[in-house]
C-alpha cells in the first residue's frame, strides 16, 4: 500500500490543504536559527484539521546545530507525536553541506530534546545512507526525471524500483486540483499506521518513555528546560531519569578541582556543551582548568 501527498512551504501561502487531494502533507516550519515559515501555524492547523496525515520539517542551513534545533523544537512546541518530523539537508542555502557530522549532531540534539528520531530528507545522489542508517531514521528522498508539469499522482514514478526509501518526492511541478500552481508530488511507501508509528510519541507528548541520547545530551536538555521539573521530568525522561539526575546531582556537588580534572578528561563537551552543563560553575571550573592546562 501507499499513500500519495504533498510538501509545502511559504511559497504556497494561503493554499487550502483541505481542498487539495492527499493523504498527507508535509509543511516547513523553520529554517536555520531564527526563521520561521510565516504560513505554517496556519498550514498545520488546516491540514490536521482535514484529518491529513502530517509532517513537518526544518530546513538546514548550517549556522549553528544546536541553534537550528533549538529554532525547529520551539516551533512544534505541544505538538510533538502528531506528525512526522524531518532534517532537510540538501546544497541550497547550506553551508555545512557535505559536513555529515554537523548533521549528525543535529540528529542527536534532536532526539535528546524530543525522543523522537527524524526523517531525513536529501537527493538520491547525495544522501546520507550510512548515517540515516545509524539512528534509525526513515528516508525522504528526492529524484526527479525531469522538471516537466506532472498532472495528477503518479502511481509508478520514474526508476522506482532503484529509489529505495519511505518517501519519494519525485516532482517540484506538479499540479493538482484545488491550488492553481506547482506543487512538489510525493509517494509514501507507508500505511497509515506505520506513518503514525514514525511521528513518535515524544518526551514532551505527555508520554513517558526511553529518550535517546547521551547522559550528557540528556543532561544539558534538563539544564535548559527541556524535560520540565519534577514527576513532568521523570516521566519525559523514563528509565533515563536515575543516569542523568545523578550527572547533574555530581555536578552541583562536586569540587571546582574534582570538575576541572573531568573537562580535561572530556566529560562535559567543548563550548556551549560545557559552559550550558556546568551552569554556575562554569567560570571557577574554566579558570582551573586553564591553570592545569
Amino acid at each position: 500500500m501507499a499513500l500519495n501527498g504533498i510538501d509545502v512551504s511559504n511559497w504556497q501561502k494561503g493554499i487550502n490543504l483541505a481542498a487539495v487531494p492527499s493523504d498527507f502533507v508535509f509543511m516547513k516550519s523553520t529554517q536555520g536559527q531564527r526563521y520561521l515559515s510565516p504560513d505554517f501555524a496556519r498550514q498545520y492547523a488546516q491540514a490536521k484539521g482535514a484529518g491529513k496525515l502530517l509532517g513537518v520539517y526544518h530546513y538546514i542551513d548550517g549556522s549553528g546545530a544546536a541553534g537550528e534545533v533549538s529554532n525547529f523544537v520551539k516551533s512544534i512546541a505541544g505538538k510533538v507525536g502528531e506528525f512526522i518530523p524531518v532534517l532537510d539537508w540538501e546544497p541550497g542555502s547550506n553551508q555545512a553541506w557535505h559536513d555529515e557530522a554537523y548533521l549528525e549532531h543535529m540528529i542527536k540534539a534532536f532526539i535528546s530534546s524530543t525522543g523522537v528520531v527524524p526523517m531525513i530528507y536529501s537527493s538520491k545522489g547525495y544522501f546520507p545512507y550510512a548515517l540515516a542508517a545509524k539512528y534509525g531514521c526513515p528516508t525522504w528522498i528526492a529524484q526527479y526525471a525531469n522538471y516537466n508539469q506532472v498532472n495528477g499522482y503518479q502511481a509508478n514514478p520514474w526508476n522506482e524500483a532503484n529509489c529505495k526509501c519511505d518517501v519519494r518526492q519525485y516532482t517540484a511541478s506538479g499540479r493538482l486540483s484545488g491550488f492553481n500552481g506547482n506543487l512538489d508530488l510525493d509517494k509514501a511507501y507507508l500505511t497509515a499506521d506505520q506513518w503514525r508509528a514514525m511521528c513518535g510519541k515524544g518526551s514532551n507528548s505527555g508520554s513517558s518513555g526511553d529518550v535517546s541520547g547521551s547522559v550528557l545530551e540528556l543532561a544539558v536538555g534538563v539544564m535548559r528546560g527541556t524535560y520540565g521539573n519534577g514527576e513532568a521530568r521523570k516521566k519525559a525522561l523514563g528509565s533515563r531519569y536515575s543516569e542523568v539526575q545523578s550527572f547533574i546531582n555530581h555536578i552541583a556537588s562536586a569540587s571546582t578541582e574534582t570538575l576541572a580534572k573531568e573537562v580535561i578528561a572530556g566529560k562535559y563537551g567543548n563550548g556551549k556543551t560545557r559552559k550550558t552543563v556546568l551552569g554556575s560553575k562554569y567560570a571557577a571550573v574554566q579558570k582551573r582548568v586553564n591553570q592545569l592546562l
